[in-house]
């Protein structure tokens, strides 16, 4: 079964809440390195998802100036 694709904006959020974690100190080692994965996930997914929105809008564009 296919994971589903977490939002733009869920994205973010956890990103947010785990650098707060760690700044704050909140996590051991082993812990940090398991949410620097996390994250490192999300950023991917969020630039996928910019990427896709960029062209979509590119295409949009296109079809005004035609």
């Amino acid at each position: 079964m296919a994971k589903k694709e977490i939002s733009y904006s869920d994205a973010i959020s956890e990103i947010e809440e785990i650098v707060n974690i760690i700044e704050n100190g909140e996590l051991n080692v082993d812990e940090i390195s398991e949410k620097i994965k996390r994250v490192s996930l999300l950023i991917k997914s969020c630039q996928k998802k910019l990427h896709e929105t960029q062209v979509e809008i590119e295409k949009i564009l296109e079809k005004i100036d035609e």
